[in-house]
């Protein structure tokens, strides 16, 4: 019997379809607002790599890194057939507004909460938690390593690369 997944084992593809996609992300600014970007992890259900991204934003704050590395990786998840998923940030600002525990008053927030509420909507299962910066040091090394590609090519107002992996 064949599967959606081409190339890999009816086991991993059923884990696939059924299990929770980790995606542990992060955002950043220097200034804030300055220099941004994010970074994000995505692990399949049996805890493998399967992406890795970030992009540079511009001169953004903080909390808008944040909401854009929350809303990539509900893209990827969308875009791969990950039906779950579970996402792990330092912002504990973002989890407890998108648990509905604090209200969005940033106009400039909004918007991106709004979409991730929509995302969040569309997938089977989704669910967020807050962790320390040092539980999610692969992330915060991806932002950084975006802002520093902004500020490499002396762009302090335009997206710069993104990249998968």
């Amino acid at each position: 019997m064949g599967n959606l997944f081409y190339g890999i084992s009816e086991e991993a593809a059923e884990a696939t379809a059924s299990g929770w996609f980790t995606a542990h992300c992060d955002g950043g600014a220097r200034g804030n607002p300055g220099p941004a970007g994010y970074g994000a992890v995505i692990e399949d259900p049996k805890g493998r790599v399967v992406a890795r991204l970030s992009e540079y934003l511009g001169r953004q704050t903080n909390n808008y890194a944040e909401y854009k590395g929350l809303l990539a990786v509900m893209d990827w998840a969308l875009k791969n057939a990950a039906r779950r998923l579970r996402v792990i940030s330092d912002s504990e600002l973002m989890v407890r507004q998108m648990k509905g525990r604090y209200k969005v008053k940033s106009p400039g927030l909004r918007p991106l909460w709004e979409e991730a509420q929509r995302r969040a909507l569309k997938l089977d299962g989704f669910e967020m938690r807050h962790t320390l910066r040092v539980g999610n040091k692969e992330a915060d090394r991806l932002a950084n390593e975006a802002m520093d590609r902004g500020q490499e090519t002396g762009d302090q107002g335009n997206k710069g690369p993104k990249g998968q992996g």
